[in-house]
């Protein structure tokens, strides 16, 4: 349900026009629990809340003048209402944070977190489990252990397992393909299922072991360990026990306990908000089984007189929509609302969890750790957006712009001789690079080789051309950059200059960086237009700061070109063949190992390929052996 008042103007629309439309959805608002949204003239998304009694919580907008101030704008520039209805206010919590992080409204509290969360994988696909890391959704059958904050977390316990249980990493396809035992065997990091060196039975034990260590029960497998050991001594089987001594005490190692280990804690997250300047940071640490699987630091955005418990219990709500909770969550600030957003956590996860402030004992030590931690890493990022400040405010002087950039847009192209040429824009603003802005281009264009200026063209050419459509339709709001820098000289600027002109853009600043003599950083020529080249001196801050943004776009032009032509080399021949598809073509590469293997295999080898029909293997092996004759 939605009421809009067709009037409303983008600019200095009174708060009682915005009251009036929140009026008029008023008298259709149900009494009932549920979740609205303040929109605004373009459809943008100004606010999303949720109420038990939406009638009741609605009629609160409508006198402007008892709200903060905060509020008050958001009411004025309110021209649609919209309504959804749940059945429990639990239900309306978890809509109302599935919509903030999915909409980003301008007026909430948002968590901006674009990264997933690697996870452990022990596949059950197979005779003999695999261990592996695991990102995305999981479509393999398998028990999976997590998350991880970050590849590196999950990657050290990969290695731990490894040499506690000495399970295999490898992928199906080299596991199949093996005639003698790896490097891993040799340095007593895998048992080597894959040339028999272990029977099924003990490895099925193996991976039992690894998963009573993984849900928690570590003590009682070290136990058994030990009594398996005391027995091997006895039967005088002296190596049997030495490799159980030495398991034994791996497991001692791994789960010494600590602050980031607490004993006293098996499955939970920890979650600290720290507070300096009107901005925010969340810790979360991630322990699961007793085990620390690492930390990572959470920056919100919010109004600057947002609470710490207020962000704390926005960021919670978020943060779960699109992962399980944990039966125990560890705050150090007790949330507004708390039992409501336990029980709708509850309800998403389908068990109990419950929110906790410990003070005092190992509990309120873990909380403590990653309040520190939570500090920290504010202050580091209030330091480092000092220094960028800095730079942005230099950067306006030396070229002449109205006001210190807040979106910077850096393009680099690379291709091999004109062949998978790919472009790359990186965005860079005040709080660093913006990673989830980067766009990638695979120019459409033919491209002769070495004309960097068209695929330049080309690029510019579809970004702004796509920004204005954007603007056309949500005005301002679209990202326009107020600085555009390029990697080139004259030429490119030349070229960039003439794609944007020809879309009637002319109040964009372009800047062209190119190399020095020798290709000698240090050196560069920033070209510009209606004034001549300049170079910066050699140790310029601020030098270093546009060769900084230079080379990141370098970067991740080079890194897109490689992976597209990665793409091509192991895709590109399957996919011209008719009915191969994206199954059939997984199907061939995992049996024969590569697109080569398949161009080389014989046309009874294709047949026997799973999933390949004999109709579509003679079809792949003649695309292969257009001169060959195939007898019916």
């Amino acid at each position: 349900m939605s009421v809009s008042d067709p009037d409303a103007t983008p600019e200095d629309t009174p708060p009682a026009r915005g009251a009036s439309v929140i009026e008029a959805a008023l008298a259709t608002a149900p009494a009932a629990p549920g979740v609205y949204r303040m929109l605004g003239p373009r459809g943008e998304a100004l606010y999303v809340g949720k109420a038990s009694v939406l009638k009741k919580r609605l009629a609160a907008y409508t006198q402007p003048a008892r709200l903060p101030e905060r509020l008050r704008r958001m009411v004025a520039a309110t021209a649609t209402v919209e309504i959804i209805t749940t059945h429990t206010e639990a239900e309306a919590l978890l809509l109302e944070a599935n919509l903030i992080k999915r909409l980003a409204p301008r007026y909430n509290i948002v968590l901006r977190d674009d990264k997933s969360y690697p996870w452990l994988l022990l596949t059950e696909d197979h005779p003999f489990p695999q261990i592996a890391k695991h990102r995305g959704a999981r479509v393999r059958k398998g028990s999976y252990f997590g998350p991880f904050a970050s590849a590196w977390a999950v990657n050290q316990t990969v290695t731990a397992m490894q040499r506690l249980f000495l399970l295999r990493s490898c992928a199906d396809t080299v596991f199949a393909s093996r005639a003698r035992p790896c490097l891993l065997y040799q340095i007593r990091r895998c048992s080597a299922p894959c040339v028999g060196r272990i029977s099924e039975a003990d490895y099925a034990a193996l991976v039992d072991q690894a998963k009573t260590f993984l849900t928690g029960r570590g003590a009682a497998l070290q136990r058994d360990l030990a009594a398996e050991m005391e027995a091997a001594a006895a039967a005088l089987e002296f190596e049997r026990a030495a490799r159980l001594r030495d398991r034994i005490r791996g497991l001692t190692h791994v789960q010494a306990s600590g602050v980031v280990n607490p004993a006293s804690v098996q499955d939970a997250d920890v979650l600290a908000v720290w507070q300096i300047a009107g901005q925010s940071c969340v810790q979360v640490f991630f322990i699961r089984g007793g085990r620390n699987n690492g930390n990572r630091a959470h920056f919100p955005t919010h109004a600057a007189s947002a609470e710490a418990a207020e962000v704390l219990a926005a960021f919670v709500a978020q943060f779960y929509d699109d992962k399980p909770p944990p039966p125990l969550l560890l705050l150090n600030h007790a949330l507004p609302e708390q039992a409501l957003i336990a029980e709708a956590l509850s309800l998403k996860a389908g068990r109990k969890v419950r929110l906790s402030v410990p003070q005092r004992g190992e509990k309120q030590a873990v909380v403590a750790h990653a309040e520190i931690n939570a500090r920290e890493a504010l202050e580091r990022r209030l330091a480092e957006a000092a220094g960028q400040r800095q730079q942005l405010e230099a950067l306006a002087r030396l070229f002449a712009l109205p006001a210190p950039p807040q979106r910077i847009e850096v393009y680099d192209n690379s291709h091999i001789m004109g062949t998978n040429a790919y472009g790359a824009m990186i965005v860079a603003g005040p709080e660093g690079f913006v990673r989830n802005a980067y766009r990638k281009f695979a120019i459409r264009g033919p491209v002769t080789p070495g004309d960097d200026f068209a695929m330049m063209r080309e690029m510019l050419s579809r970004r702004f051309a796509r920004a204005l459509r954007e603007r056309s339709e949500r005005g301002e709001d679209a990202a326009w950059p107020e600085l555009v820098l390029i990697d080139g000289g004259a030429g490119q600027l030349s070229a960039a200059r003439g794609a944007l002109a020809e879309l009637g853009i002319e109040d964009v600043p372009i800047v062209a960086i190119a190399k020095g003599p020798d290709r000698d950083a240090g050196r560069e020529w920033l070209h510009t237009a209606g004034r001549p080249p300049l170079q910066l001196p050699p140790r310029d801050p601020l030098l270093y700061y546009l060769q900084r943004l230079r080379d990141e776009a370098h970067r991740f032009a080079i890194s897109t070109h490689r992976s597209g032509r990665a793409r091509a080399l192991t895709e590109s021949e399957l996919d011209s063949i008719a009915g191969i598809g994206a199954a059939r073509r997984r199907a061939l590469l995992n049996h024969f190992g590569s697109a080569r293997g398949v161009r080389q295999a014989g046309l009874a080898d294709l047949e026997a390929a799973p999933g390949i029909s004999r109709e579509i293997a003679r079809r792949i092996y003649a695309h292969f052996h257009p001169d060959a004759h195939l007898s019916d």
